[in-house]
């Protein structure tokens, strides 16, 4: 027997699902404003033997359960079918995830014998939802029966070890990178459960589609392989049974020459005079990522001209880069994959009016702009000599293009050959990524506390606070990363997920946030997981040192605050030394009081926050010992540890 899709739909209506008390409960899968029953909510709906079985559950049942139910067999039954006989996708809407859980919803009834062997198929490798996963069910089960009694500042006091088991330490030619994750509302045991989480969601595998060249990439058919632009071992990278590697190599080869004569001088512009100044005109991927590198790789670009970045459609942006230019010794580089991005185009047509301006002839254009794209026509018709446009590929993506041609503006600024050391630091951090064990893998430690914390502490939002003046571009380009990447609601096979896939992602360099949001952070309602990062040695180290020492003082006090927080009998002995009593400190001391909730990453170093006068106190507690080499022991151990591996690697 079957029954057609208008017909279930009738049987859905007859059912009052806002009027059942518990309603909002179940708003993860039947959202208050969504008519539920409503034709469109179920689009592509086909005549289906396993409709049955859903039709059966939502006469037997009544009210939000029987919703849940049906919408649950739907999912599992319906859009199996569907997704292998090309229907229509299946759309159910969802709310926001509420605190009701999937686990909590009914197991649905199996489809009949006929249903199940017409449309057996092998199981996809995310055929089972997350939240379906046993491993992500013992992490739900523990994070019921124990977040709530979690505390740092307990955590540290009962295992003296703590920062040697969360914490890892990366060894590499050019130095250590210590990443601190002790800081965080987690266990050896969470640990380890989030990690067996990993591996039954298949990242081991995935994560080999990847460097194989696999078309991870399934709605554009595309390779996603930015790590062949780095792959400096050179070893063989295929695409559909093809090297790409000497493509990739005879690319940069490219550049190099390029960059040898823009910055030697040996390029010359229209009346002969060398380029002195680069304008990068593109956006998204194409601005975002070489923007970040040449300002945090700014210290090593002695002797490159210097760059410029174009990259809003609003007109202040390029008409105020320009008025700062002399046409004579400017260079434009046009970052367009297809040459026709429309923020792009119009901004280089712009330039280029300008140019012709100044210039007077348009054969002049092609000694003054340079083209990073794979339309060769449309580049052509720009006036840019096909000889100087830079290609990539179809497998490089926005997000990871500044290790191709789209970085020649970070190689004309620091040069070829620290571009080159870029390319290698990049290498040794995907062998890393390929070969660590799961629980030594960097990435993958970061990306399961990123987990832990959106799907079970419903945190919404992420900080990303680097203490360094040269990365305060940073958090915007990890903003296009994280969201970019993860701003997405189905899965690989075409399942509404019910369940966070990635936070907003903000934040500003340290000290100025400790002054704008960090209150927020200490006190506020939410939790804001947070990421600091420092380098060990300043780049400038002037008045021996005072600012970075500062800097790193700052830095630490913030870990060491958020983690330890203040109770309330600490915040009485300082009101009382401050010299209040009575009502007066009674009234102030709830104001004082510091929750020790917020999760912190110490790496290279990310780490927690705190409410900005403890930090400013333990600054001036840690400013002292961080004067000469002797280790410190009068912290906890993740401060302990973060203060001196700073100092051994201070030099």
């Amino acid at each position: 027997m079957t029954i057609p899709g208008t017909e279930l739909n009738k049987v859905l209506k007859g059912i009052h699902f806002s009027e059942d008390e518990n309603f909002a409960e179940h708003s993860t899968y039947f959202p208050s404003d969504t008519a539920v029953a409503d034709v469109n909510t179920y689009r592509g709906f086909r005549e289906s033997p396993v409709c049955v079985a859903a039709v059966k559950s939502a006469l037997i049942k009544t009210h939000t359960s029987a919703a849940a139910f049906t919408i649950k067999l739907v999912q599992r039954n319906v859009l199996y079918k569907q997704r292998y006989q090309k229907e229509g996708q299946l759309w159910i809407p969802t709310g926001r995830p509420s605190k009701s859980s999937p686990s909590d919803l009914p197991s649905p009834t199996q489809p009949d014998e006929q249903s199940t062997a017409e449309h057996s198929k092998p199981p996809l490798l995310d055929n089972m939802a997350l939240t379906q996963d046993p491993n992500f069910k013992k992490l739900q089960d523990w994070y019921t029966a124990h977040a709530l009694n979690l505390n740092m500042r307990h955590m540290f006091e009962a295992d003296k070890e703590r920062f040697n088991k969360l914490s890892l330490t990366l060894k590499t030619e050019d130095g250590d990178i210590l990443l601190d994750y002790s800081k965080n509302l987690i266990t050896d045991e969470v640990m380890k459960m989030l990690v067996d989480l990993a591996k039954s969601r298949g990242i081991e595998a995935a994560r080999e589609k990847m460097f194989t060249g696999d078309k991870i990439n399934f709605t554009e058919g595309r390779a996603v392989l930015h790590v062949a632009l780095r792959n400096r071992s050179n070893t063989p990278v295929m695409v559909d049974g093809k090297d790409v590697m000497p493509e990739v190599n005879k690319v940069l080869e490219k550049m190099k020459g390029f960059c040898h004569r823009v910055r030697s001088g040996e390029w010359k512009g229209y009346t002969g005079k060398s380029m002195t100044d680069v304008v990068n005109i593109g956006i998204g991927g194409s601005d975002l990522g070489p923007l970040m590198v040449t300002e945090a790789l700014k210290p090593y670009s002695k002797g490159g001209p210097r760059v410029w970045f174009v990259s809003n459609i609003d007109g202040t942006h390029i008409a105020k880069t320009l008025a700062q230019l002399n046409a004579e010794t400017t260079l434009f580089i046009i970052a367009s994959k297809t040459f026709t991005t429309q923020e792009t185009i119009t901004n280089a047509e712009s330039a280029k009016a300008w140019f012709l301006e100044h210039a007077k002839d348009k054969a002049a254009v092609a000694k003054h702009f340079v083209a990073l794209s794979t339309n060769g026509p449309k580049v052509k018709d720009f006036g840019i000599d096909t000889e100087n446009m830079f290609e990539f590929w179809d497998w490089v993506g926005g997000r990871f293009s500044l290790w191709s041609a789209i970085g020649m503006a970070i190689a004309l600024h620091i040069g070829f050959d620290n571009f080159e050391k870029l390319l290698s630091g990049a290498h040794w951090m995907d062998n890393h990524f390929r070969t660590a064990p799961l629980d030594k893998n960097a990435p993958v430690l970061l990306a399961l506390l990123g987990i832990w914390y959106i799907n079970f502490f419903h945190a919404e939002t992420h900080a990303m606070l680097p203490y360094d003046q040269y990365m305060h571009r940073f958090t915007a380009y990890f903003q296009q990363g994280d969201m970019e990447s993860n701003g997405k609601y189905i899965t690989n096979h075409g399942a509404r997920v019910n369940y966070h896939t990635g936070p907003i992602v903000w934040g500003e360099p340290g000290t100025n946030g400790q002054h704008a949001f960090y209150q927020l952070i200490h006190q506020g309602t939410r939790m804001v997981p947070s990421d600091f990062l420092i380098p060990a040695q300043s780049q400038h180290p002037i008045r021996d040192n005072l600012h970075h020492k500062i800097l790193l003082a700052n830095f630490l006090a913030q870990t060491e605050a958020l983690m330890t927080g203040k109770t309330t009998e600490e915040a009485r002995k300082e009101l009382e030394a401050s010299g209040l009593s009575g009502d007066t400190l009674e009234k102030i001391l709830p104001h004082k009081l510091i929750p020790i909730t917020e999760p912190v990453v110490s790496a290279l170093l990310p780490l927690p926050i705190v409410r900005v006068e403890l930090g400013k106190q333990l600054a001036k507690k840690i400013e002292p010992e961080l004067k000469d080499a002797a280790e410190v022991h009068s912290h906890d151990s993740s401060t302990n540890g973060l203060i001196n591996f700073l100092k051994k690697n201070s030099s």
